[in-house]
């Protein structure tokens, strides 16, 4: 479960910054999950509750997961199409030349602490 190590390197990412933007609470974490990350959103959320219970700062927190959707162009046709309906494969022409432009994200988008 890679989950239990993205929430560990969110954690220290947040405490970096704090050093700098001192708080006394967090209240709430969102994260922006591309829906083609490979991350499950409700192991994020327990991996997030095991950790949080360890961390005073953190303590009765909230996580929220935005999900972020997933969309690929043709580099043949520029035809620009769900990822997750057609995978690889142009709906349009057929063709596999295609690039993934939106969707395998993961990013703090938002934090509420005092």
């Amino acid at each position: 479960m890679h989950e239990l190590s993205i929430i560990s390197n969110v954690i220290d990412t947040l405490n970096e910054f704090f050093k700098t933007h001192p708080v006394t609470k967090v209240h709430s974490v969102t994260l922006s999950v591309g829906t083609v990350s490979g991350v499950v959103p409700h192991y994020l959320t327990d991996a997030w509750d095991w950790f949080t219970k360890k961390e005073e700062l953190y303590a009765g927190s909230k996580l929220k997961i935005e999900p972020i959707h997933a969309y690929t162009t043709c580099l043949d046709c520029g035809e620009v199409y769900d990822t997750i309906q057609y995978a690889k494969i142009c709906p349009k022409c057929q063709s596999e030349h295609t690039v993934l432009k939106q969707g395998n994200e993961l990013l703090i988008k938002e934090v509420e602490a005092e």
